[in-house]
């Protein structure tokens, strides 16, 4: 079932999703890779201040390649996500609602994200390209030393995914393996 969500969102529209929906996210979306959540990670042992606040975001897991001329980014296709694994039940447990990537995810994100009733989405893996369409803006906010990997706030229209993990902890890559065995 498609779905149109505006992003950031709270815990009642997570409630809505479920896996295997397709939806188009509209609205502000953050990046951020590995560098970025070692970093953020970090700040939180620290007891400093992330660069924006978690309470009802998205990240995107996702590193871009340069903008063309006339573009506000290049290709913005997911990274893998278990790489993030480590650090995003804590970002979860601050009221981070949703995380975009590709991939699966371990147990303690699934519990973290049943927990905090958030989300988990995939984005087409190689079509960054094409997903980089959605994108109207793009502004480095934090980290701008680790290039590719700063953490970006994006504006985004009708940004496609589909909802791998929902609140519930369904997890479409489960079920798919079962319904077509």
């Amino acid at each position: 079932m498609d779905k149109h969500l505006n992003v950031p969102f709270d815990k009642g529209e997570a409630e809505k999703l479920k896996a295997g929906d397709y939806v188009y996210l509209t609205g502000t979306i953050y990046t951020a890779r590995d560098a970025a959540h070692k970093r953020m990670y970090e700040a939180l042992q620290k007891g400093e201040e992330l660069p924006f606040a978690m309470q009802n975001n998205v990240i995107y897991y996702m590193g871009p390649s340069p903008a063309r001329e006339g573009r506000p980014i290049g290709s913005a296709g997911p990274t893998t996500a278990s790489r993030m694994d480590k650090y995003a039940p804590s970002l979860l447990d601050l009221g981070l609602r949703g995380m975009i990537g590709k991939g699966k995810r371990n147990e303690e994100v699934i519990a973290a994200i049943i927990r905090n009733r958030s989300v988990y989405f995939a984005a087409i893996g190689g079509a960054g390209a094409l997903l980089s369409r959605s994108i109207i803006s793009s502004e480095v906010i934090a980290y701008d030393d680790l290039g590719t990997e700063a953490i970006r706030r994006l504006e985004v229209r009708d940004f496609p995914v589909i909802v791998v993990v929902d609140c519930e902890g369904n997890n479409l890559y489960e079920t798919a393996i079962l319904q077509y065995s």
